[in-house]
């Protein structure tokens, strides 16, 4: 005998594909207390309940959804992709597949989608029908067990993990909508990489500001992940910062697969901030290019960009490792973004078309937002607040190019007497 609680066997449907079998809890039409016995033949399967009998046609996904449906009320862990972008959209690619070979998950993976309408059809029923991401990351086939919904609390309010992939302007906003609304017990993950200003100045981690307004647990991942090159499944690494070992396992188990290797430290504050800094040099290096000065000049910034990275981390993060700048999150991460990221690229084209950034942003990502020019801006209040900004001379130079106060050209006149070069 095995214990369903408010299950109702009527919504059991004959037909239906085993990836849909585990939707059945949200069809059931009242609260009943069931106790069934699971009876299986070479022919058929029956469930018999409460005097019911049901009779399923003979094949796999039938066996298959009645030992989902038997396995229902155990605490299978569910999961919650808030924002499908082509990062949100790459790890549910992961998340989706993953959840389905670990015992203790459910099979459903919730993915948020603000909803857009594509050649006259809602962007969640593409997901859903399709199973692809027509405008953040076509040409990938998601798994079929990643539902799209365009209702970020219906998405998330039985989620156990919050995976949030956003544009870090939108955090605050979304975490008010979701105040109250999902488990207390839920457990945040922030794959965002940026900064946002904190009320009354300043900047604030985004890990902090999930933590802090919907009051639970976030930690981070971050790494040189180009969203296209994940979704192409090719080899790579990330890393994942959390202080609580067997959680951090529990992520590692979630995330990682052959191609997408997962290092876990406990150094969660220097794995967010590499993942922010690292979007600012990006744009350096996108100048660079646009000025065609080489590839000398480029490895320059790059090492600069670094450095200021570490002395930022140093006097507005005492205790971080220099270790975790050493990691994926760290000089992985930037390298990739200034030779392939979306920052350097955009940046490269603001020098070459002299178009502005809002309107390249338009052009080439589809309207999404590009991180590095804010993260510049908060990162300059943050220096000049603290009259700090000669540590920081290329991190200053780049918001004021990105800002329209120096002309692109005079970069590297700025760098030329580097602290680090004294």
């Amino acid at each position: 005998m095995i214990k369903i609680t408010s299950y109702c066997l009527c919504s059991f449907i004959i037909g239906r594909r085993a990836g849909s079998a585990k939707r059945i809890s949200n069809e059931c039409f009242s609260p009943t207390k069931i106790c069934c016995k699971l009876f299986i033949s070479s022919t058929t399967v029956v469930l018999g309940a409460n005097n019911y009998r049901f009779n399923l046609i003979r094949s796999t996904w039938a066996v298959h959804a009645v030992r989902n449906f038997c396995k229902m009320p155990s605490k299978l862990k569910k999961v919650c992709i808030i924002g499908s972008g082509n990062w949100g959209s790459a790890i549910a690619k992961i998340i989706g597949k993953n959840v389905q070979k670990l015992p203790q998950f459910d099979n459903e993976v919730t993915m948020y989608v603000y909803e857009e309408i594509m050649n006259g059809e809602k962007l969640t029923e593409i997901i859903n029908e399709t199973h692809e991401n027509v405008k953040y990351l076509p040409g990938h086939i998601l798994p079929e067990n990643v539902v799209a919904v365009p209702d970020v609390v219906d998405a998330a309010k039985d989620a156990d993990f919050l995976i949030f992939v956003v544009p870090h302007q939108f955090i605050r906003t979304l975490c008010s909508t979701l105040l109250g609304k999902i488990k207390p017990t839920a457990v945040g993950l922030s794959l965002i990489k940026g900064f946002d200003q904190a009320e009354g100045g300043g900047i604030e981690l985004i890990s902090h500001i999930i933590s802090r307004h919907l009051k639970i647990d976030c930690h981070v991942l971050m790494g040189a992940n180009l969203a296209g090159e994940v979704a192409n499944e090719n080899f790579c690494e990330t890393t994942i910062g959390c202080r609580n070992f067997r959680l951090a396992q529990t992520l590692k188990d979630l995330i990682e697969t052959d191609y997408f290797r997962v290092v876990v430290v406990n150094d969660e504050e220097a794995v967010e901030v590499c993942g922010a800094l690292k979007n600012i040099v990006a744009c350096g290096a996108g100048f660079v290019d646009g000025l065609g000065l080489g590839d000398n000049t480029k490895a320059a910034v790059i090492r600069l960009g670094l450095m200021e990275m570490i002395k930022f981390v140093e006097i507005f993060y005492p205790g971080c490792k220099l270790s975790t700048f050493f990691e994926s999150c760290g000089v992985g991460d930037l390298v990739t973004t200034c030779y392939g990221g979306r920052n350097r690229r955009v940046s490269e084209a603001f020098v070459k078309t002299g178009k502005s950034i809002k309107q390249l942003e338009d052009e080439l990502l589809n309207g999404q937002k590009l991180q590095g020019p804010f993260t510049a801006e908060e990162v300059n209040f943050m220096s000049k607040t603290k009259n700090m900004q000669d540590k920081f001379p290329l991190f200053t130079a780049i918001h004021n190019i990105c800002a329209g106060k120096l002309p692109a050209a005079e970069l590297i006149n700025c760098i030329r007497n580097h602290p680090e070069h004294m």
